[in-house]
Formats: C-alpha cells, sequence, structure tokens
C-alpha cells in the first residue's frame, strides 16, 4: 500500500519535517516570540491552514523543533554514557555533556535564551515528550545502577527523569556559564546533584 500523500506532495511524516525546518529557519530569522504561522507557512511556500492541519498551534511547533533537535543528540549521548565506568561519573559528565551539546546547539540555545525563557518554560515544562525522551536516555542508566546499588533505591524513576530534564534545561539556559566543561561545574553537580541519587552512607 503506497504512503499517503498530501498538498505538500509528500508522506504525513514528510510534510511534519518540511514544517519544522522552516519553523526552525523563520525562529532563526525572527526569532521565537515574533514568528507567526503566517511566516511559517510562506517559509514553507504553503498557507497558514496547511500549518494548522499539522500543528495545532505556534507552541506545539516550538516543541517539535526541541523535540527534533534533542532527539539527533540522543544516539552520541549513549555512546558517551556507556564510555563512562560508573554510574556517578555517568550522572555528573552526562549532564555536563548534555549541558555542553544543548548550548553549542544554536535552535535550543535560542529557545531557552532569557528572552524566551518563559515561553520556552511554559511549552517544555508541560510537555510529556521532553520527560519521555529524558527517561528513554536515562532510565536503562538509572534501572542498571539501582540493580548494582549504585543508586538509591526506592526512587521513582519517571519523577527523577523529569527532574533531570528540568535541571538539563536551566543549566543550558545559564548565558553567564562561558564554559559548561569547567571543573568547578562538574564538582558542583558532583556536591549538589549527586546526593539525590547515591545510597545513604
Amino acid at each position: 500500500m503506497r504512503p499517503q500523500r498530501n498538498v505538500l506532495g509528500a508522506t504525513v511524516e514528510e510534510s511534519r519535517e518540511q514544517l519544522i525546518a522552516a519553523a526552525e529557519k523563520c525562529f532563526e530569522i525572527y526569532g521565537v516570540a515574533k514568528t507567526t504561522m503566517d511566516d511559517i507557512g510562506r517559509a514553507a511556500s504553503v498557507t497558514r491552514a496547511t500549518v494548522y492541519r499539522y500543528f495545532a498551534d505556534r507552541d506545539s511547533l516550538i516543541l517539535a523543533v526541541v523535540i527534533r533537535r534533542s532527539r539527533m543528540l540522543l544516539d552520541r549521548a549513549r555512546a558517551y554514557l556507556d564510555s563512562q565506568p560508573t554510574f556517578a561519573d555517568k550522572l555528573v559528565k552526562g549532564m555536563v555533556y548534555l549541558v555542553d551539546h544543548g548550548r553549542r546547539d544554536p535552535m535550543v540555545r535560542l529557545l531557552v535564551s532569557p528572552e524566551h525563557l518563559n515561553l520556552a518554560t511554559g511549552i517544555l515544562g508541560n510537555s510529556k515528550a521532553v520527560i519521555d525522551l529524558t527517561y528513554e536516555l536515562w532510565s536503562p542508566i538509572m534501572a542498571t545502577a539501582q540493580r548494582n546499588g549504585e543508586m538509591r533505591q526506592g526512587i521513582d524513576l519517571h519523577k527523577a527523569c523529569a527532574w533531570l530534564a528540568f535541571q538539563q534545561l536551566i543549566l543550558i539556559g545559564r548565558l553567564d556559564l562561558a564554559d559548561p566543561s569547567d571543573p568547578q561545574h562538574e564538582e558542583m553537580l558532583r556536591e549538589f546533584l549527586l546526593p539525590a541519587f547515591l545510597p545513604a552512607g
């Protein structure tokens, strides 16, 4: 059975990708807050009604951009985390890695900049998709750490991953941290982040 084609001459998934790419382009040109659905439609050479056919509102498009960019990083992040010898190293160095790469990504950096922080917090803070991505990356690592006695038992992994997602967004948005790989940042994570996860004693 052939995939169903639409007004963009593509499958539904291809059309969504085209619109997400157009949204990224508009965000870079006009800024997130000033971009309209009309702008995105023009960039994709379609009408505003067509954009609304695939995305309920602009916030859902912003979220789709973030999810797309985050998923691009996921495989590389897994390989990096697998290279770390202990759960403590995975957690601390992994957070530094994700924050560093998030800050280098121009689209993610734009969305968590002070100018758009309230907008991004409202969208991402209420998004199950962002938490699901964090859970997809971290839950197998946490489950293994619990089995090996490296992580405190009884922690709800969904809640833990939601908290990590919020911490990561906060750190990505701190534009005053010129170099996330600075040893002081890792020391801070070891002092304040690790105790929430490590076994007592």
